[in-house]
């Protein structure tokens, strides 16, 4: 049996730290053979950096993906080509830069898929069909990967569940990102997929899909335009574990959540 990690939207320096800090204990404690973490805002709360990869994968990370803030960092496009592990989502236009999937090795050989694909119902990101990227990706690569993880970064959830039946009994997880919020409905589908619409996120909870709370009613209330900074309260790890069998299918998926505490100081620093 496999179990993979999936967590959620990496938010800040509060979601960073804590999950630099516990991944280690939580890859032996769970017995883990993969994990793939969504880092598009973990830079500030909107994209990431060369440096920031690194970090994550020194904690241990072995995929981290990307959504529609992957650009958010400045001169990120520049480097991306030169970041291991990572993967922008795999339906952005063919010309962007960075890898569209990802293939990892566990200890014992086998061969995890991981690739992204990008919603087009209420994103505004310039992006090819899901469900049809998710089937060249899967087709092109068939034979070269024993498991595949496909992410689903979209805001409309029955544009998420749709893919999960889609793609049941042809990928081994479909998992969804990018509301910040985890939902309740994680299940195998009948053809051994494992599913659920959003993992939630990695930061601080006390406040707006990781943001202060103030500025963000501000806006709300009057329209005006502020800079909605990173909260810091109850921080927590947001996801799911996939087990999976030795036929590529999953067998049982379950939501995953860690909670700190993190001292302030520990955020301050990062």
């Amino acid at each position: 049996m496999k179990q993979l990690l999936f967590l959620g939207d990496v938010v800040g320096a509060p979601g960073r730290v804590l999950l630099q800090r516990e991944l280690a204990a939580l890859r032996a404690r769970l017995s883990l053979d993969w994990v793939v973490v969504n880092g598009e805002n973990a830079a500030g709360g909107s994209g990431i950096t060369r440096a920031i990869a690194a970090d994550f994968a020194e904690a241990g990370v072995d995929v981290v993906t990307l959504g529609d803030h992957a650009w958010g960092q400045r001169g990120f496009e520049a480097e991306i080509a030169t970041v291991p592990r990572l993967c922008r989502p795999a339906n952005m236009p063919a010309l962007c830069p960075g890898e569209p999937w990802r293939i990892v090795t566990d200890a014992g050989g086998a061969r995890l898929l991981v690739f992204t694909v990008l919603g087009q119902q209420f994103m505004g990101t310039k992006a090819d069909c899901p469900f049809a990227t998710a089937d060249r990706v899967l087709r092109e690569l068939e034979g070269r990967f024993d498991f595949s993880l496909v992410e689903i970064h979209a805001e409309a959830t029955s544009e998420k569940v749709a893919l999960g039946w889609y793609l049941d009994g042809r990928a081994s997880a479909v998992i969804g990102t990018h509301t910040h919020v985890a939902t309740a409905d994680a299940r195998v589908l009948p053809q051994g997929t494992a599913y659920l619409t959003d993992a939630g996120m990695c930061g601080p909870h006390e406040g707006v899909i990781g943001r202060e709370v103030a500025p963000v009613l501000g806006r709300f209330l009057d329209g005006r335009p502020r800079k909605l900074p990173v909260a810091s309260g109850d921080v927590r790890l947001n996801g799911c574990v996939v087990s999976l069998d030795g036929q590529g299918t999953a067998v049982a998926v379950e939501r995953f959540e860690w909670r700190g505490p993190l001292p302030a100081a520990a955020v301050a620093q990062a």
